[in-house]
């Protein structure tokens, strides 16, 4: 063969040269890169055709001669190397492990394992809902381009874009531990965006109300137990009687059951199994133990009598109980703000701009007011302690807890009772 390098330096893009003998071989040109490629009649088709055997000067010229010889060897013999090697990436894409894949072996593999089925469900239709136009596209194909954008097509809802994110980062790590990605693969969704998708709050009245957490204050604690209580179903006034007088999450209360409640020496006792808590996958979690003081007892001794081996909250759902969300529904339908079925007329909240779980938090914070020590407030809220105290301190707190959830619906009831209107 005869190869000039000299000659090669000075080609321009759109320029070729062919090799001395080795017929077929030429080094083409690019605005980029200098090719090798081995240009030919097919013998199946009689079509010509060229296949790409690397980069000059990466591959010298010799390197080059040796991989033309193998390839004219192959056609003379009747094959087509550029067709077969066509075929062999249409195959690859045939069976090729889509996105949609990865997100599948996700849902199965993690989510139904390791979450709550109502949150794994809710999770898998947000990331299939989301990667539906990338669904067919390989996974090791994605490029940080190619996250960014779809992150971004959510970013008017950060909060759902956050989790997208997390999920689809959680998703991709699993796949390359699985071996079901090339190894050195990026996982772009860890690296995008990160910090920068904030929740601005939920609309009101057109107007994002931010992220500031909601306490109400005693006038308005006062405003809700006297007045705008009455508003709403018997329900929701349980529902929300529990959030303020024992401070736990709206989930566990919809599903209070008639086998939780016991009657113990020292009182009433609810307690939550570690199953049905959000701590549930913490391995220092416990059943959670709630006295029952007050008007949490008054509510609950009401709804045993009605449903004494079931749901205190009994609903036609397929879970028996009612979903947290009702409930927020139903206080939203009666702010001055709702939209809701804007042909029926009703009554509005006075007390505005709060949700049930503002009740835990408010109960959390009178606590704080009245003295409660910090280990005993998190306790009642069923809060796993952080780092070594959650693995060395296993005191339960049931005497404390009693104690100051007494002071709690002492201070509750004073704001109830029919008064002078001042601020106990």
């Amino acid at each position: 063969m005869r190869f000039d390098a000299r000659t090669a330096k000075l080609l321009k893009p759109g320029e070729h040269i062919v090799v001395e003998g080795c017929p077929g071989l030429r080094l083409e040109v690019t605005a980029s890169s200098k090719s090798w490629t081995y240009r030919y009649k097919s013998p199946v088709d009689g079509r010509m055709r060229q296949i790409k055997l690397g980069h000059w000067p990466a591959m010298p010229a010799s390197q080059a001669a040796t991989e033309w010889q193998k390839l004219k060897d192959r056609r003379d013999a009747g094959a087509d190397p550029a067709l077969e090697k066509k075929q062999q990436r249409r195959a690859v894409q045939v069976h090729a492990y889509t996105i949609a894949d990865l997100v599948a072996d996700y849902i199965s593999g993690h989510l139904a394992v390791n979450r709550k089925a109502d949150g794994a469900r809710a999770i898998a239709a947000r990331l299939n809902k989301a990667i539906a136009p990338l669904a067919d596209k390989p996974a090791d194909s994605i490029t940080r381009r190619i996250a960014f954008d779809l992150i971004s097509s959510l970013a008017d809802k950060p909060v759902a874009a956050r989790s997208v994110r997390n999920e689809l980062g959680a998703a991709w790590d699993l796949a390359l531990d699985a071996g079901k990605l090339h190894e050195d693969a990026p996982n772009w969704w860890r690296q995008i965006m990160a910090g920068k998708l904030r929740s601005k709050g939920a609309v009101r009245d057109g107007v994002h109300k931010g992220t500031a957490k909601r306490v109400l204050s005693d006038a308005e604690i006062r405003q809700l137990l006297r007045e705008d209580f009455a508003l709403l179903s018997q329900v929701v006034r349980d529902v929300l009687t529990l959030y303020l007088w024992t401070a736990t999450r709206g989930g566990e209360i919809v599903q209070i059951h008639a086998s939780q409640i016991t009657q113990e020496p020292d009182g009433w006792w609810w307690t939550v199994p570690k199953a049905l808590q959000k701590n549930a996958k913490r391995e220092n979690a416990m059943d959670l133990r709630v006295p029952l003081i007050g008007k949490a007892l008054d509510v609950v001794q009401r709804r045993l009598q009605a449903s004494p081996k079931g749901h205190l909250f009994p609903s036609k759902s397929k879970e028996g109980h009612p979903a947290q969300p009702s409930i927020q529904s139903q206080v939203n339908f009666r702010q001055p703000y709702s939209v809701q079925r804007p042909d029926v007329v009703r009554r509005r909240l006075s007390v505005t701009h709060w949700s049930p779980h503002d009740l835990r938090r408010t109960a959390r914070t009178l606590l704080a007011g009245l003295g409660c020590p910090g280990e005993v407030a998190e306790s009642i809220l069923g809060h796993v302690q952080p780092g070594v105290a959650g693995i060395y301190n296993l005191h339960r707190y049931d005497k404390e807890r009693r104690l100051w959830l007494q002071c709690l619906s002492d201070k509750l009831c004073a704001l109830a009772a029919v008064g002078n209107g001042q601020d106990a």
